[in-house]
């Protein structure tokens, strides 16, 4: 299989993510709970930004914590599908919400609408993982960011699904799962951009499922779908379902549930700043496991 045929097709990922907006916030407990992890590193990290990016906002879930954290300042919420940032005007309801409403922009993060040095600090939570560059996503933030402006994001690396994989890969040839970065091509695509200090660590995270179908649900009820240009076209046939539930029943755990395992990327990186300001905090990460 070749490298273009793991390319994305970011009009099938739009349309993904839209017919998912009414069921997103429900069923992406696992992107909730890695978001709450990546808004505690901040705890560690004194800043009073004037202006926030949330880069791949959603449904507004992290935009409006940030909003809560930063009081004071303007969160900007971004993201590729129009439909999500429908839902998350929908949800900033009350008077309150109207008289300082979260400026929404529909937009691609390898292609940012923003002016040049704009943003005080980058929060991007499991989004990266529907970009085809790193390098192009990486120096876009890296443009935006103010001098000694803050980038913290999450994404998926290539354990994630790997057990799906595996199943798949007994059944046919089809791309059926993304193709994520591992931890080291994303540090190195960091310093490419001229980011200074970044810190990269992972964890692994398992989900149990008692069938391939719910699995299979909840990746459709959060948008997760099969966007590579080289995935199978046609719907999903009786047979070849039953060949993907044989496959993944042979890797069921001591309690019989099938296992997804999502590995969880975290970094941060600080964008320059003169060498005379003083030295930035630093942001403990948890010890890295699997």
């Amino acid at each position: 299989m070749t490298d273009d045929a793991y390319a994305l097709d970011k009009r099938r990922l739009r349309v993904a993510f839209a017919r998912a907006t009414g069921s997103y916030d429900e069923s992406a407990v696992l992107q909730a709970e890695i978001g709450r992890r990546l808004l505690e590193r901040l705890d560690y990290v004194h800043l009073d930004p004037r202006r926030v990016l949330d880069a791949g906002a959603g449904t507004g879930r992290g935009s409006r914590a940030l909003r809560e954290r930063y009081r004071r300042a303007e969160i900007v919420a971004l993201d590729i599908a129009q439909a999500m940032l429908c839902e998350l005007r929908r949800r900033s309801g009350g008077w309150r919400e109207r008289f300082r409403r979260t400026p929404a922009v529909c937009a691609d993060v390898e292609r940012l609408p923003l002016a040049d040095g704009c943003i005080d600090l980058i929060h991007s939570n499991v989004a990266l993982q529907w970009s085809m560059s790193l390098d192009a996503v990486f120096g876009e933030f890296r443009r935006v960011l103010a001098p000694g402006g803050l980038l913290m994001f999450t994404t998926f690396g290539p354990d994630t699904l790997r057990e799906l994989r595996a199943a798949w890969a007994e059944v046919d040839d089809r791309v059926h799962v993304h193709a994520f970065a591992d931890m080291h091509d994303i540090g190195d695509a960091l310093l490419r951009a001229g980011f200074s200090d970044p810190v990269v660590d992972r964890e692994d995270i398992v989900l149990t499922y008692g069938d391939v179908k719910t699995l299979m649900q909840d990746l459709r009820q959060i948008g997760a779908t099969n966007a590579a240009v080289g995935r199978g076209r046609g719907l999903m046939t009786p047979r070849r379902l039953r060949a993907l539930e044989q496959a993944y029943a042979r890797r069921r755990d001591r309690d019989g549930r099938l296992p997804a395992t999502y590995e969880v990327i975290y970094g941060h990186a600080w964008c320059p700043q003169p060498m005379s300001v003083n030295a930035r905090p630093v942001i403990p990460i948890r010890p890295v496991s699997g």
